[in-house]
């Protein structure tokens, strides 16, 4: 059983069983996001269970068995069976753009950002999922199960595989997220309250009152460590700016 990742609960009871049972390309083609979402679907809400093209007849006979559903065939609204494939990247075509790195479930695609891609076979579904996303269509499948379609193209190994895979890709995906988060939440404000006036009076401050607070700021540093010294300090600094010349009104004479 693959680890539960931060994104979703571990499956149990008929959900696990079921989930067991398909072939974990992660290819969202039954109209859910992943396979596991698909079968607990089918155990809590009696989802049809024909919805699973990679499992072909077989799956939705696994599926009839473990949760007394009629057989019934494949809808085809959510694809056909077929061989089991493997995306290819025509290395002369890649642009290096990474987008079919970030839409494959088992981190199956190897490259950089401008920098030629591959894909490590053996991690590949064949869920399709890089084909829509490449601007310059240099993906292509190659069918390496013969005639073979299905459960009979596919193997429990492989889907254990896939599913675990799929398990790391999006415990990686909650971390990525999870610090971007951290980096972009936004700082306190930083209030600039003056020593010695009003919390409401936070802000760009004019006049004698700003020379004021800025002189109390200055000889207070200087004096801490003698609270009378800093108190006559203060003293002094107030009666300079209050006899600081006053700025004159246009076209008269300031005062001396």
């Amino acid at each position: 059983m693959a680890e539960p990742t931060p994104l979703q609960p571990a499956l149990q009871g008929l959900a696990f069983s079921i989930d067991q049972a398909l072939p974990q390309t992660q290819c969202t083609r039954c109209g859910y996001p992943d396979c596991a979402s698909y079968a607990q679907a089918i155990a809590t809400d009696g989802t049809p269970i024909n919805q699973c093209a990679p499992g072909g007849m077989e799956g939705v006979q696994r599926l009839a068995a473990l949760t007394g559903q009629p057989v019934q065939p494949l809808n085809r609204s959510f694809g056909v069976e077929g061989p089991l494939t493997v995306a290819r990247i025509d290395e002369a075509w890649c642009i290096g753009c990474t987008l079919c790195i970030k839409a494959c479930p088992t981190d199956a695609i190897l490259g950089a950002n401008k920098q030629m891609h591959t894909v490590i076979r053996v991690h590949c579904t064949g869920c399709e999922l890089c084909l829509p996303v490449c601007p310059v269509d240099c993906i292509e499948l190659d069918v390496v199960s013969g005639e073979a379609t299905g459960w009979q193209a596919w193997s429990t190994a492989q889907a254990d595989h896939a599913r675990s895979r799929y398990a790391v890709h999006r415990t990686r995906q909650a971390a990525k997220r999870a610090t971007t988060a951290v980096h972009t939440r936004p700082e306190a404000p930083v209030t600039t309250a003056q020593p010695g006036l009003p919390e409401e009076s936070s802000g760009p401050i004019s006049g004698a009152a700003h020379t004021v607070g800025s002189a109390h700021t200055a000889t207070s540093s200087s004096h801490a460590g003698d609270p009378k010294k800093a108190t006559i300090a203060a003293a002094l600094a107030k009666a300079r700016a209050l006899r600081a010349p006053t700025p004159a009104a246009p076209g008269k004479p300031s005062k001396p």
